[in-house]
């Protein structure tokens, strides 16, 4: 999990209007994590001690003379080191007064920057791709210096870091729209360059970050399209010459793609956090705008904080000791913030703490399964430890080890199986056996696999109802379900287990929409789904009646305004078998559906995977949507549905979903135009509904504000004016 806090402005800033940036060159930390360095883009360092919001001390160049590179501090020597006019390194101390009476050396090459990683040398990168450590460049300042990048190639992000007393020089560049990444390694030197893979035509990255772990740097670009990238680097490759060999392709996968609202994102930045998170500024917030500093969890997907920044947003951050650091506006504001490990149980707020005396032993964490249904656990916890306490008197006192189970079952017969699992689950201790049950449930189905007679169904259902398993722990049972077409286990799988992935969902969807209904409808599954399918298909209801003020009839009339009147005559024929709210498919088949739209999922991961079913399919499965929500909608339909019910809303994002999927394929396939245009008609009759209701809401909101009065008998007739 992931917040920010308040946070309070350091100093304020002079934006440049020549080019729309802050003013800020760089932030750098200094000796402490309460001590920073602000360069401006002209002439200025100031040390500011962030508690207090005051500078310390500041620099600056004569008129005439600019800053060229943010100024670093060393730590080694307690020096501070800037470059100005592209050339002239100066070096001062804190105790200096005038920049100008300090040390300083003019090198033959432009600089691009200096950089001082934690535990490290200051080292120079030139323009030109050549790196230098500051002290030897220093020994001699006209050495010639070399380049390394090609004539029109560009340097467009750098920094440093220090692995294992290894030190190391990144730096992306750009060339003909192309964009490469160069590896520096320092004493000894070797240089690595690689290809980064392409975006779309004229998009370049709008920010770089690096972090390492592993023996690995990983690199993450941000494209204004908000689509983020990871590319893994190993440090430990082979020494290459990179100025005379190719560059290597660099793989990379997407990590996420951030919010970008209208257009392109044309000031944006992202940083590494750790693991599991990145914080972005520029990219919008889901529900707000652009004007947003958010932490992002990369493996769930999620939004963890988000904290409104006023005034412009420059695409600058920095991050140090726990505390963001960005210019928008006219100042520049510090924001803390805090980042742990996170995990699906700590985000439902569930995540078991461990106590002292636990924290010696080595523990097994609980699935995500166990945290969702910890409430359900809860409540029949009592009334079954009594039925486990009675139970266990008739038993054998001597029963088999987990251990001794789970060599059983490689080789005893379905029965046995089955009876040595069930004494295993109404053992007391059996919270205690999650990974030996991961085990169980593995071996099973290996065993499954590899002999086509051996299946244990009653035993599979069992454990996924235990509640102790999740897909992580047993990533092939559904699959294995879903061949051996036991749909009832597919039902309690998808119900169960929280982390399906989307892949896994979508594979499942096809193959319910494929099941025949003459074959399902022989099928057992889950009663409480089935029995609210069949009152759902069988309620009583008119094909005139009024459905959220609106009927067929009305739906159709709606048409008359936007297609002719031949149009409306094919419509009306194509369209006539669902028009009233008739279930296109059986009870049984519908019940198996209803699970896929209660599986959690993410749009990004889905939507890819829907784009494989045909357009029959797609259409069987759309008509169903638009038959539960006409069903949802009438007024005569009672609104508390059992549990085994999808929601109103996850019926409609099912529904644009498949829309945003197929889109096009619908409206080149003949089969879909009475659809189209019946749901197109149903569209517009909801928005003109809401029109209408808009208009009277001032007359309910009075009607609100007017008082009872106390003398009202058994009749009584009162007239309300509303102005």
């Amino acid at each position: 999990m992931a917040a920010l806090y308040e946070g309070y402005t350091l100093c304020g800033l002079i934006p440049d209007q020549s080019n729309s940036s802050s003013g800020i060159d760089g932030i750098e930390e200094e000796r402490d994590s309460d001590h920073v360095i602000v360069t401006d883009s002209n002439r200025s360092v100031t040390l500011y001690k962030v508690s207090d919001q005051k500078p310390l001390g500041s620099w600056t160049v004569k008129q005439g003379q600019t800053l060229t590179c943010s100024a670093v501090f060393n730590s080694i020597t307690n020096e501070y080191v800037v470059v100005s006019d592209h050339k002239v390194i100066r070096i001062w101390k804190e105790g200096d007064l005038v920049l100008d009476k300090t040390f300083k050396a003019t090198v033959k090459a432009d600089i691009w920057k200096v950089h001082c990683a934690a535990g490290g040398q200051p080292v120079v990168l030139f323009r030109r791709g050549a790196v230098r450590h500051l002290e030897d460049l220093l020994s001699a300042p006209q050495q010639p210096i070399e380049d390394v990048l090609a004539e029109d190639e560009a340097i467009r992000w750098s920094t440093s870091i220090v692995v294992e007393a290894q030190q190391f020089v990144l730096f992306t560049t750009e060339l003909g729209g192309e964009n490469f990444f160069y590896l520096q390694r320092l004493n000894p030197n070797s240089l690595h360059k690689y290809h980064l893979e392409r975006e779309e035509p004229g998009l370049l990255p709008l920010s770089v970050s690096a972090s390492y772990k592993d023996e690995h740097i990983s690199l993450l670009c941000l494209y204004p399209n908000g689509f983020l990238y990871r590319s893994l680097i190993s440090v430990r490759g082979p020494a290459l010459d990179g100025a005379a060999q190719a560059p290597l392709p660099l793989p990379r996968s997407r990590v996420m793609s951030l919010p970008v609202g209208e257009g392109l994102l044309k000031a944006a930045s992202v940083l590494f956090l750790d693991d599991s998170h990145i914080a972005a500024v520029g990219a919008h917030h889901p529900s707000a705008g652009a004007d947003f500093l958010c932490i992002w969890n990369i493996n769930f997907q999620t939004l963890q904080a988000g904290k409104e920044m006023g005034g412009k947003i420059y695409g600058q951050l920095w991050s140090y000791s726990n505390k963001f650091f960005i210019p928008h506006g006219k100042r520049l504001s510090v924001i803390p913030f805090s980042c742990h490990k996170s995990s699906l149980a700590s985000a439902l707020g569930k995540l078991r703490q461990t106590r002292p005396e636990e924290s010696k032993c080595p523990t097994f964490v609980p699935s995500w399964n166990n945290a969702l249904h910890e409430e359900k656990a809860q409540l029949s916890k009592t009334g079954e430890t009594r039925k486990t306490r009675s139970t266990r008197k008739t038993q054998p006192s001597v029963s088999l080890t987990a251990e001794q189970v789970l060599e059983l079952i490689k080789t005893a017969p379905v029965e046995e199986v089955q009876k040595e699992v069930e004494e295993l689950l109404s053992r007391q201790d059996v919270q205690d056996l999650q990974l030996q049950l991961g085990k169980l449930v593995s071996i099973l189905v290996c065993r499954s696999q590899a002999d086509p007679k051996f299946y244990t169904h009653g035993t599979f259902v069992q454990l996924v109802e235990s509640k102790f398993l999740c897909h992580s722990v047993c990533p092939d049972l559904l699959p294995l379900a879903l061949e051996r077409k036991d749909y009832f286990l597919c039902q309690i799988c998808l119900l169960f287990f929280p982390d399906i992935p989307e892949a896994l969902t979508c594979s499942c969807l096809k193959a319910f929409i494929c099941l025949p209904d003459v074959d399902a409808e022989k099928m057992s599954l889950e009663p409480d789904s089935v029995s609210f399918m069949d009152a759902l298909i069988t309620q009583e209801h008119s094909q005139d009646d009024l459905q959220n003020g609106f009927s067929p009839s009305s739906r159709l009339e709606d048409h008359s305004n936007t297609v002719d009147d031949q149009q409306m005559r094919e419509g009306r024929e194509k369209s006539a078998a669902i028009q009233g709210p008739v279930c296109p498919v059986g009870s049984h088949k519908a019940a198996l559906l209803n699970e896929i739209l209660q599986t959690a999922y993410s749009d990004t991961f889905l939507l890819p995977h829907l784009k494989d079913l045909c357009p029959q399919h797609v259409l069987l499965f759309l008509q169903y949507l638009h038959f539960l929500y006409l069903r949802y909608s009438q007024d005569t339909l009672p609104q508390a549905h059992s549990l085994r019910a999808p929601s109103l809303q996850q019926i409609m994002d099912w529904i644009c979903m498949m829309l945003d999927a197929h889109f096009t394929v619908l409206v080149m396939t003949p089969e879909a135009k009475g659809f189209l245009l019946n749901l197109h008609g149903f569209v517009r009759s909801q928005v003109k509904l809401f029109s209408e209701l808009g208009k009277i809401e001032g007359s309910l909101q009075e009607l609100q504000k007017m008082k009872q009065k106390q003398d009202v008998r058994q009749y009584s007739i009162e007239v309300i004016e509303i102005f």
